[in-house]
């Protein structure tokens, strides 16, 4: 008689916990084979992920159609932390009325043929009603002109400001809300300006589209100054983008009082100082805080020499002095070294300004990717990032299941003493919250895949406890992600 192969089934296991086994090295045996069953499960998803992809594009290879792409009955995984990090509050239905700017009071009486004889006037009742009214205006200005025979010139009045053209502030604004805001597109607001009795062409709609980079570059550079000048910390975060067709990132720098979107093809160091400097030129500079930087950045000892031998010291380099000693030393050309060389540079002629345009933040909020690093004096990171991975987190067993449930609101409990930190920061809630957060992070729970997870939110103690040397700063980077 053939064996019949025994079929894993995860109900065997259910509730089952190791911990109960009383000799150790069994219990150790059998911690690691639940481990392995993690490991292997975790294997088998991907790989069938893996294996579907391989065969759709095989088929497509053949001329055929893919596996078609069905959505799941029920949704997927929801990563979100709001549940767990939000404070419940009450809810209450906030009146609107009251708060609604009158425009114009109108009466209304009643027909008095319809009041019985002894009807007494009460005064009035209130009903409150919002109306929206979309119109033209088209204004003729007749600008004063002269000519003077001595010059020769002629002197025209010029226009109101925002007045320049053919088309006012008022519509302009209202295009490039109906485009960026709503998403419309370009034959949509065309007809949408023509119900409303404006006359403007295709082509003038797309030139006022064009014209916005132009129209509030120097506004938007104030803003960033202004906006970096308010607050010695910051917001930084960066998301995928299309322009013309091409993959670049979009960099949103934010605090309470401000918000400026920037796209800049890639989202390394150098790029994310271009950001943070405004789009100025690129400068380097050569001093201790450099040899630091390249040291941390393990450039290699014999290009430090060259680098540090080679360019002069304390001196603001461009670019092109930058790429001219790299062809002169080809040694040292290799991709990254060249890169952390650059970056080292970059960093140190950041912080070494004087009087910048655009001033040097202090402290950045942002999460763990690596392109953060180094480039403030602090970086506080961002809990609902490394929460998000113990969310990723499946794991097959139920005791597994049970030490991440514990573990996570045991983590999440953490994040709101923190937040009560804010409303009284003290050097002994201090302490006591660095002990805590020790306390949580050196246990090991036996589920192997999150011990490791654990392991990498230790490694980032310092900028996940930021809020202890900064009670100002929030705890997350929602701000830059909403905007």
């Amino acid at each position: 008689m053939p064996h019949r192969p025994v079929r894993y089934n995860s109900c065997m296991l259910d509730g089952f916990d190791p911990t109960s086994i009383a000799d150790l090295q069994l219990r150790a045996h059998i911690s690691a084979l639940m481990n392995r069953i993690e490991v292997l499960e975790e294997e088998v998803r991907t790989l069938k992920d893996e294996r579907q992809r391989l065969r759709d594009d095989n088929n497509r290879l053949k001329g055929e159609q893919g596996q078609p792409r069905i959505l799941p009955k029920t949704p997927p995984k929801n990563i979100s932390s709001e549940r767990e990090r939000a404070v419940p509050t009450t809810w209450r239905k906030r009146a609107k009325n009251p708060t609604l700017p009158i425009d114009r009071t109108e009466v209304i009486p009643v027909d008095r043929a319809l009041l019985p004889l002894d009807a007494q006037f009460k005064g009035y009742q209130r009903v409150t009603v919002q109306d929206l009214r979309l119109s033209t205006e088209t204004i003729c200005f007749r600008t004063e002109k002269f000519y003077s025979p001595t010059t020769r010139q002629t002197y025209l009045a010029p226009n109101p400001p925002g007045y320049d053209g053919h088309f006012g502030p008022g519509v302009k604004a209202f295009v490039w809300t109906l485009a960026f805001e709503s998403g419309l597109s370009e034959a949509k607001i065309y007809d949408l300006v023509h119900l409303a009795g404006m006359q403007m062409s295709r082509g003038q709609i797309a030139a006022v589209l064009v014209g916005l980079g132009t129209t509030f570059g120097p506004e938007r550079q104030a803003i960033l100054a202004a906006g970096l000048r308010s607050s010695p910390w910051q917001h930084l975060d960066a998301t995928p983008t299309r322009v013309a067709g091409t993959n670049q990132q979009c960099h949103v720098l934010t605090n309470p009082l401000y918000t400026v979107s920037t796209t800049v093809p890639q989202t390394n160091r150098l790029h994310v100082l271009d950001v943070l400097r405004g789009g100025e030129p690129r400068q380097f500079w050569l001093d201790q805080t450099t040899e630091r930087l390249m040291r941390r950045m393990d450039v290699p000892l014999h290009a430090r020499k060259a680098v540090v031998q080679a360019l002069p010291r304390q001196q603001m380099l461009t670019e092109a002095d930058m790429d001219a000693f790299f062809a002169s030393y080809t040694r040292h050309s290799r991709r990254y070294t060249r890169k952390w060389i650059k970056d080292s540079f970059a960093i140190a002629a950041y912080h070494a300004q004087r009087d910048p345009p655009f001033p040097v933040v202090q402290v950045l909020i942002g999460d763990d990717a690596p392109q953060w690093a180094m480039l403030t004096e602090e970086l506080a990171l961002c809990w609902v990032h490394d929460g998000r991975h113990y969310t990723r987190l499946e794991p097959r067993m139920d005791h597994h299941r049970t030490l991440l449930a514990d573990f996570r609101k045991a983590y999440w409990a953490l994040y709101h003493e923190l937040r009560q930190y804010y409303q009284d920061p003290s050097t002994g809630e201090a302490d006591r919250l660095r002990q805590a957060f020790d306390a949580l992070v050196r246990q090991t729970t036996g589920y192997a895949a999150l011990d490791a997870r654990i392991a990498i939110t230790a490694e980032k103690r310092r900028g996940l406890l930021m809020v202890l040397e900064h009670p100002e700063i929030p705890l997350h980077n929602n701000p830059a992600e909403l905007a």
